[in-house]
């Protein structure tokens, strides 16, 4: 039962449901159809563009670049050297569950939707020893580094008075 109407969406919720009450976006709609993609999924899609959180650090011997892709399976994950190699790029798409025909949806909070990072990489990258690896919804990849070479410094004495 819907005790407060939302006159700004359509939609309806319930005071005594914590996880009904939707906050009201003036901006909703508005630019609904510069933000929907192919798959109609509108401000999802740029959400799932968005939220791709990915952490690089770099230590002693490597980069390493770590991606929160919860849901998704490294099938649905590329990992690319694009732009002569000097660029990594990671991208994936999260795809919506099948709807059955006698399926009622009460709520769909889970984003879907492509997405697509890009990195360029620093000159002591070695680019063809670039590794991934997926595990529990995280992705790894690591750029090993070249040593690098230290040139030695000559002091040079100042001639004259």
């Amino acid at each position: 039962m819907a005790l407060i109407p939302s006159f700004t969406s359509g939609r309806r919720t319930n005071i005594f449901d914590p996880f009904s009450l939707d906050i009201w976006d003036p901006f909703q709609g508005i630019f609904g159809t510069l933000t929907q993609s192919s798959g109609g999924g509108g401000r999802d899609d740029v959400a799932a563009l968005a939220n791709v959180r990915i952490d690089w650090r770099e230590t002693n011997d490597a980069h390493i670049f770590k991606a929160e892709l919860p849901g998704m399976r490294k099938e649905e994950v590329k990992v690319e050297l694009v732009e002569d190699g000097r660029v990594l790029q990671i991208s994936g798409e999260k795809t919506r569950e099948k709807e059955e025909k006698d399926d009622k949806w009460h709520r769909v909070e889970r984003t879907t939707g492509r997405f697509l990072r890009r990195f360029r990489l620093p000159e002591n990258a070695k680019l063809d020893e670039v590794k991934a690896t997926m595990e529990n919804g995280v992705l790894t990849v690591v750029v090993p580094k070249t040593e690098e070479t230290r040139s030695e410094v000559k002091a040079i004495e100042i001639a004259g008075d």
